[in-house]
């Protein structure tokens, strides 16, 4: 088995992880059409509520599921999310590996919930869906990983201040999450690009990717116990 400097298998032909995201993502919001009242959305999305166990059932699985649900008012937002997801996917799968690559996007949905959730309040309760977080997780990852080989990465920067800003310009859209996607991608790809390659370079990685998933799990208690 071929493997990248990363210590993923080098990946030929499609970006299979890229498309069963995409995919999955169809599928549920297929679903919320087809399910009257919006049953699919609320068994699914998150909001600061759910985080709180005061109001109810401690659903933390909420911080994941909400990246596969999308906004059926605006077709535009699943459109959109996918169609940076089949971009980055074929950049990042490759050189990461399928494994890595899908464990920097499910960690960086999950710490755009996170995000949301430290950076907005509990009350009122304010919901959030879409793949957006581990979108910008992405771009996280692919600058990182840019940086670490030496690439031009002024276009990524351009790409994420422009979609930063429009976050904050344009009601309804949860720069929270952006923010919190973003950090926890970067995050995520510096593990893995500036592990030492070696023998023990995957242990390092799944050490380190575990000490992000962990900070995320801490700052969840953590806020969602102070109410």
């Amino acid at each position: 088995m071929v493997r990248s400097a990363y210590g993923g298998a080098v990946v030929t032909g499609r970006p299979l992880a890229t498309y069963i995201l995409i995919g999955l993502c169809a599928l549920v919001y297929v679903l919320q059409w087809l399910i009257p009242g919006g049953v699919v959305e609320n068994q699914l999305a998150f909001a600061s509520v759910y985080a709180a166990p005061q109001y109810g059932a401690f659903e933390p699985w909420r911080m994941l599921t909400s990246a596969f649900v999308h906004s059926q008012g605006f077709v535009l937002h699943i459109v959109l999310n996918m169609y940076m997801l089949w971009i980055f996917g074929q950049v990042l799968e490759p050189v990461l590996g399928r494994i890595r690559f899908l464990a920097v996007y499910l960690l960086s949905a999950i710490g755009g919930s996170v995000g949301f959730l430290l950076l907005t309040p509990v009350l009122p309760p304010t919901g959030v869906e879409g793949a957006s977080g581990a979108i910008f997780g992405l771009f996280g990852a692919l600058l990182v990983v840019q940086s670490r080989r030496g690439g031009d990465t002024r276009q990524l920067w351009i790409l994420i201040a422009i979609n930063g800003v429009i976050g904050f310009v344009v009601p309804g859209i949860a720069w929270q999450a952006h923010l919190g996607g973003l950090v926890t991608g970067g995050l995520c790809a510096a593990v893995i690009a500036f592990a030492p390659r070696g023998p023990r370079q995957a242990l390092l990685q799944t050490a380190g990717m575990a000490l992000v998933a962990g900070v995320l799990v801490l700052a969840t208690v953590l806020r969602a116990t102070a109410g």
